[in-house]
């Protein structure tokens, strides 16, 4: 590919950006019943045209977003480029997820009194507040508690309380939350790509600009998002020395979905390495009081919320799907299957067992990164990047989405390199895992593996060019002798 201007990818970008939105007014994943008759399917001709413009406006924003890396774009110009790319996604339906079904029924269920950690939204009236959202809920997910914390079920309840439960001004009002976020971890970007002598276009170009994120954070509306913006903004705020407001904004992240307390402890090896005193002491502050801080606004919000602790209970509950993605799952099955097939023992103890260690691992990887941050060989927010991205392939579950959470660090503190290049080439990859619908094809795998195959070969290509030495021009002796006479100096007058 040669190189493109950032206006040329802004254009082709916001082509495909359409694309994928008016492709999902068809085949986007559409409520189960829509009163106002908006996202409603149109037949089977339209899909057939939905599933080519969502697929195509994709696939050109994916090259789009490839080319933009290349177009040495200012600051300026990369946000023109994010407004641009993710206003046609703010009136799609929800696009390849039905989670924020699953955000609007929870949030209807806290404002009517029921306890989300103990009952899923089939509890709800279908003729009530949020009965369209539950009816649209996937299917393993009717009756499952919630697993997300109180500061999180607070938003939905008030978008919940709103909207009156119905379903497309809820789904905008979900959206207007992931936009915020959106906000949150541009700012973010910004700040810690400054603070890391990293170029803030760049960051932004990896950690905002990035399909993967526009698809699943506006389009999907996933409250990754969310986390990720505070979880960002709290890295910034600690950095500046104001770790206290830093630890309480990332002790609202864990309110929104756990894993973000993977940054309390790299917050912590930050507040350590500043403090003063003994080393005993240096080490007391930073395991403890950024823990301490976001304990208490977690304790705060919780009784604010009138939710209970029940959330604390609940956190396992997304690790009994079985995700594809999930290497420790996919090993723990197979050996569970391969043991029921030759000896007869229940798999389902041997599945428990590998994502188990898959975890344990992913632990003892996460406190070596800390160790090695604290001892000043790795800078601690880069660490937090990569301890994430390791929490994420050892986890027992895994979402294509998940991948954010790591590399919007990443984004900032390596937006260059093969770090940059590792990253961009599975966010390509995976936007295309799942369907508008939000169903997981066996095609979404073939296609994100042949995208895998394609961004490689490119970087390849892209290297050999860079690579390739100069061929000397054939020359004429008379050139040479014409050199020479130009070499030599004037003779004064």
């Amino acid at each position: 590919m040669g190189e493109w201007s950032a206006g040329a990818c802004r254009r082709l970008g916001t082509a495909g950006s359409a694309g994928v939105a008016l492709g999902g007014w068809a085949v986007g994943t559409l409520p189960a019943r829509d009163p106002w008759g908006l996202w409603v399917p149109h037949g089977a001709a339209a899909g057939a045209v939905g599933y080519f413009l969502a697929y195509g406006g994709l696939t050109l924003l994916v090259v789009a977003w490839w080319q933009y890396g290349r177009a040495g774009a200012s600051v300026r110009d990369t946000l023109r480029t994010l407004v641009c790319w993710a206003a046609p996604l703010v009136l799609a339906p929800p696009l390849h997820s039905a989670d924020v079904y699953s955000y609007i029924a929870q949030g209807a269920m806290v404002l009517e009194g029921h306890d989300v950690y103990s009952a899923g939204p089939s509890v709800l009236d279908p003729a009530g507040p949020g009965g369209d959202a539950a009816a649209s809920v996937g299917g393993h997910w009717t009756d499952t508690p919630a697993p997300y914390g109180p500061f999180f079920l607070i938003l939905a309840r008030g978008v919940a309380w709103a909207t009156g439960g119905t379903i497309v001004p809820a789904v905008l009002g979900m959206r207007i939350i992931a936009l915020g976020a959106l906000a949150l971890i541009v700012w973010g970007l910004r700040h810690l790509a400054r603070q890391h002598g990293r170029s803030e276009s760049a960051a932004l170009r990896l950690g905002a600009l990035n399909p993967l994120l526009l698809v699943h954070v506006v389009g999907g509306m996933h409250n990754d998002g969310l986390m990720i913006g505070l979880m960002l903004a709290g890295a910034v705020l600690a950095l500046r020395g104001r770790w206290i407001t830093g630890a309480a904004l990332i002790g609202l992240a864990v309110m929104v979905k756990s894993p973000a307390a993977v940054a309390l402890l790299f917050v912590g090896v930050v507040v350590g390495r500043a403090a003063t005193g003994s080393v005993l002491r240096r080490a007391a502050k930073g395991l403890l009081a950024p823990g301490l801080v976001a304990g208490a606004v977690v304790a705060l919000v919780t009784l604010l919320g009138g939710t209970g602790f029940g959330w604390l209970g609940t956190q396992g509950v997304a690790g009994r799907i079985h995700t594809a993605l999930s290497a420790s799952s996919d090993l723990g099955l197979g050996l569970g299957e391969l043991l029921r097939l030759t000896v007869g023992t229940d798999p389902d103890p041997v599945k428990s067992a590998v994502q188990n260690l898959g975890l344990l691992v992913a632990l003892v990887l996460i406190v070596r990164l800390a160790w090695r941050s604290a001892a000043g060989r790795t800078e601690p927010v880069h660490a937090l990047g990569v301890a994430l991205v390791t929490l994420v392939a050892l986890s027992p579950m895994v979402q294509p989405w998940y991948l954010l959470w790591g590399t919007a660090v990443l984004a900032a503190t390596a937006c260059e390199g093969r770090i940059r290049n590792v990253v961009t080439v599975l966010s390509a990859a995976l936007v295309y895992e799942t369907q508008p619908s939000g169903s997981t094809p066996v095609y979404g795998f073939v296609l994100a593996g042949l995208t895998c195959v394609a961004g490689v070969l490119l970087l390849r290509r892209e290297a050999a060019t860079r690579e390739l030495p100069r061929v000397p021009s054939q020359r004429r002796p008379e050139d040479a002798v014409t050199d020479a006479e130009a070499d030599m100096p004037a003779a004064s007058h």
